[in-house]
């Protein structure tokens, strides 16, 4: 057992709760948005909320050992239907609102999950005849609104629990707290089963060396079906005594960051490249002396961060930057936010350092589901740009050189601590294959640590490629300076077995059309990628964003597309990950005629 370990307070998340509740009852918890208005639930009204919950999950015959799943957005509810499992000795399974029904059956059928809970109407007339084909399948419950004819609400269980209290019970701390079900960038989605353990681990150790207390507050847009937001703002923020506003559109995301002011931040790396992308954009709409002053004093910020001595202009230019440039900025994020976390996949070096110098001081770490979020972390004091941080303490990082990389230095991730997962539910062979006998997560992930112990992930083993050279191409920390260019949506990059790269681009369009406006180049829409001068723009912006990688990386010819890869059409997995294979397959007509 880690040092960690042996200090903490809490065998569970139940204990968590229970200390958090007497600690900060009177401290607002969660933020909903109702009528225009944030409405705060303390932490003594939540855990009454769990409470009562319990008492009506029990009236449904949940008891130890079974599955509550759940498919909902970031809600109140879903945290306390979270704990209100737990307190039960039972498992609870998250599902996105943003699934296809065919995903959810399948999740639902595989945990063996006896009762569902569904966000709303839509999701309920969707899952109504689950019971039917599903045979553990005994309750749907619908968590907002009422008329939902036999089911019944999240209200009814309320009220049937504080009229019947049930006693909480405590889960040994080994035992499963639930699973994640991984996105399935290929074939069926798998569940990851997490030990209580694993959850303390975390909360314990992460959100302490980023200095998380009970004075912070974050804006929730991660969904919690994701390892990264639930860990970050269920049980975390629950462990610090901090709050909440939940984000109930992310397309009000920067107006309501306005409004709830956080302190803290936590979002993948697209979210950060969005905002780099708007700022440069915005900036080439400026006079010329804000322009200069904006650029000046990243500058300046970079090389103070740095440890060098501006002069006297110098500093006079990175003060003005920031009182006149930056802190306009900061305000549109709520004036109040000290620390941004990014996880999930790779945050580009360069957005990563322009956003921490216009003020907003930016933390990368790595992790995965199977591990409980992360594995190694930056933090304040201790932060490399382009590494995902040191490994946690109580985290061993060993590298397999057996597996070979672009990089000679490069091998498989290997990860040892209490925070790597059960295993893969119902799936033993596959559980074997990624934990190796003396415990390590094979995380399939590539990467090497520097002299001084900072990780640096280079790329997925699985979706690295030989070109037909035999060199090594890892193609996602190109594809990710790639799509810095505001021109690029999305992209792709492929080359298995073939004399060189190539990449399949969806344009972004209102961009594009805006370049052909002010260029005079005639036609609008898709018709518009097909100009010659639209096509050297983009040929233009792939040497620019991939000047810093091997000529032999960078895609020789390309295919520009007009529709976006989401969820909806089967190319991006609930977390926005692209499915490699679906797209090629997709795609294969155009990949293939650019090699002709």
């Amino acid at each position: 057992m880690t040092a960690s370990m042996e200090k903490s307070i809490n065998k569970n998340l139940i204990e968590m709760l229970e200390k958090s509740r007497k600690l900060y009852a009177d401290r607002p918890l969660y933020g909903t948005k109702r009528d225009g208005i944030y409405e705060w639930t303390t932490y003594e009204q939540f855990a009454e909320k769990v409470d009562a919950l319990r008492g009506g999950l029990a009236s449904l015959g949940v008891t130890a050992g079974d599955k509550v799943a759940i498919i909902c957005k970031n809600t109140e509810e879903w945290a306390v239907s979270a704990y209100a499992t737990y307190g039960l000795c039972a498992q609870h399974i998250p599902m996105y609102e943003t699934q296809m029904a065919k995903e959810w059956e399948y999740i639902i059928r595989d945990c063996g999950a006896k009762v569902l809970l569904a966000a709303n109407t839509t999701v309920l007339e969707q899952t109504r005849d689950f019971p039917e084909r599903i045979e553990e399948l005994e309750h749907i419950v619908l968590l907002s609104g009422s008329d939902a004819g036999d089911v019944k609400t999240y209200s009814d269980l309320l009220k049937t629990g504080r009229a019947n209290p049930i006693n909480v019970k405590q889960p040994e701390s080994q035992s499963p707290m639930g699973m994640i079900y991984t996105s399935g960038t290929t074939g069926d989605p798998k569940g990851v089963v997490l030990s209580h353990r694993n959850l303390i681990f975390e909360c314990d150790v992460v959100l302490p060396l980023l200095g998380m207390t009970k004075d912070d507050r974050s804006l929730a847009f991660l969904p919690w079906a994701h390892v990264f937001g639930q860990v970050a703002e269920v049980h975390g923020l629950i462990n610090s005594g901090g709050s909440a506003g939940l984000v109930d559109d992310v397309n009000t995301l920067i107006e309501e960051l306005g409004v709830v002011k956080p302190s803290m931040f936590f979002a993948v790396p697209r979210v950060y490249n969005r905002i780099y992308e708007r700022l440069i954009g915005q900036m080439q709409e400026k006079p010329g002396f804000i322009r200069s002053l904006f650029y000046g004093g990243l500058k300046q910020a970079k090389r103070e961060r740095e440890g060098e001595t501006l002069s006297f202009m110098e500093n006079l230019t990175l003060t003005l930057a920031r009182k006149i440039i930056f802190k306009k900025v900061l305000n549109r994020f709520g004036g109040n936010l000290r620390i941004a976390v990014s996880g999930a996949s790779a945050l580009s070096p360069q957005v990563a350092e322009f956003v921490n110098d216009i003020g907003i001081s930016v933390y990368e770490g790595y992790g995965l589901s199977e591990n409980t979020a992360a594995l190694s972390v930056n933090y304040p004091g201790a932060r490399r740009f382009g590494s995902v941080g040191k490994p946690l303490p109580g985290v061993r990082i060993e590298i397999d050189k057996s597996v070979e990389g672009s990089k000679e230095e490069d091998g498989e991730v290997i990860a040892y601590g209490e925070n790597i997962m059960l295993g893969y539910h119902n799936l033993p062979e596959f559980t074997k294959e990624n934990i190796t006998e003396e415990g390590g997560l094979r995380t399939g992930d590539l990467g090497h640590l520097d002299e001084d112990g900072y990780l640096y992930i280079t790329g997925r083993v699985k979706e690295q490629y030989k070109l037909e050279n035999g060199k090594y191409v890892a193609p996602a920390p190109l594809e990710e300076s790639l799509k810095l260019s505001a021109y690029v949506d999305q992209i792709m990059l492929y080359g298995f077995n073939r004399p060189h790269n190539v990449a399949v681009i969806v344009a972004a369009m209102p961009a594009v059309e805006k370049f052909a406006e002010e260029n005079k180049i005639s036609g609008s829409g898709p018709s518009l990628l097909n100009e010659p001068e639209i096509r050297k723009l983009f040929q233009e912006q792939l040497e620019h964003y991939g000047k810093d990688f091997k000529s032999f990386e960078r895609p020789q010819n390309f295919a520009l597309l007009s529709e976006e890869w989401g969820i909806d059409n089967g190319l991006l997995t609930p977390t926005l990950k692209l499915k490699r294979e679906v797209v090629e397959e997709q795609f294969k007509s155009q990949i293939e005629s650019l090699y002709s």
